[in-house]
């Protein structure tokens, strides 16, 4: 069974709003222990931290949560901690972060930081998912 929830709108930092258009965060449940985070537009400091408390809630439910990032436009290094920080909490909690990405932005961001040894990657979804189903 496949469940699906949308962001909508995100607080900044100042209190206000601004649209889901600036960054994207949708889940979809794959069964009980698998999610799959889809990440649209941008991840920067303003941004950030609500990619990162959405990832610490997904990996406090499920045991193997996978990331797609095909549909980032820019990755700065608030982002870039987001998701590094993210694995971290992964690992000490005996969980999985898996990454998927063929955006040519974030993995230039991941490269360039040499970030990108530090997490696990797949060529698919499907393919992120094999073992957690």
């Amino acid at each position: 069974m496949v469940t699906q929830v949308d962001s909508g709108w995100i607080a900044g930092s100042a209190g206000g709003e601004f649209p889901a258009d600036i960054i994207g965060l949708r889940v979809a449940e794959h069964g009980p222990g698998a999610r799959v985070v889809t990440v649209t537009g941008e991840v920067d400091t303003l941004t950030a931290p609500k990619l990162a408390s959405f990832l610490t809630e997904q990996l406090s439910a499920a045991r193997v949560v996978v990331v797609d990032l095909d549909g980032v436009e820019f990755l700065g290094s608030a982002g870039l901690s987001a998701l590094f920080e993210a694995n971290e909490l992964a690992t000490r909690e005996h969980r999985a972060l898996r990454l998927v990405c063929h955006s040519r932005i974030a993995n230039r961001a991941l490269e360039a930081t040499e970030l990108r040894e530090h997490f696990t990657f797949a060529e698919t979804v499907p393919d992120a998912l094999k073992d957690a189903l």
